[in-house]
């Protein structure tokens, strides 16, 4: 007879303020988000102004990557996801990617779980981050890219 056991351990559950340490980071960013969501919804940015200029069109007179992302979030809490696409389609199609890691990273704090994520990985993520960001931003500057912007 052996001592050992063969197998996975059983977890155990962190203590409550265990947990709550674990998830604070993401709910404090789900609160503040949806605090932005909530202000976006009630003073709607559609008008001209409503929430000041976007400093990089007032002085290049082209679109930033985020230009329209205040009417995509408005957009969306009022449930046009094809109008909050064709506000910013940069912005509404990263949402899913942000909801998984946003997901991960509560789960993750729940349980526990610390990962490491490695410099290269960190890299890469970064690296195609920046690239579809430069892309949309040249494309949606472009005559055949006016699609992108509203």
């Amino acid at each position: 007879m052996t001592s050992a056991s063969a197998g996975p351990q059983p977890l155990v559950a962190p203590a409550p303020h265990a947990r709550w340490r674990g998830v604070r980071t993401p709910v404090l960013v789900a609160g503040g988000l949806l605090a932005a969501s909530v202000a976006l919804h009630v003073r709607d940015p559609h008008g001209s102004g409503s929430y000041g200029l976007c400093p990089w069109l007032a002085i290049t007179g082209t679109y930033c990557p985020g230009c329209g992302g205040l009417r995509a979030v408005n957009d969306l809490t009022n449930g046009d996801v094809l109008g909050a696409a064709s506000s910013n389609l940069l912005f509404v199609g990263s949402l899913p990617f942000i909801a998984v890691w946003w997901l991960r990273s509560f789960a993750d704090g729940w349980r526990g779980v610390q990962r490491r994520v490695s410099d290269r990985t960190a890299y890469v993520v970064l690296a195609v981050v920046l690239a579809l960001t430069m892309v949309f931003w040249v494309v949606r500057n472009t005559p055949w890219g006016t699609w992108l912007h509203s």
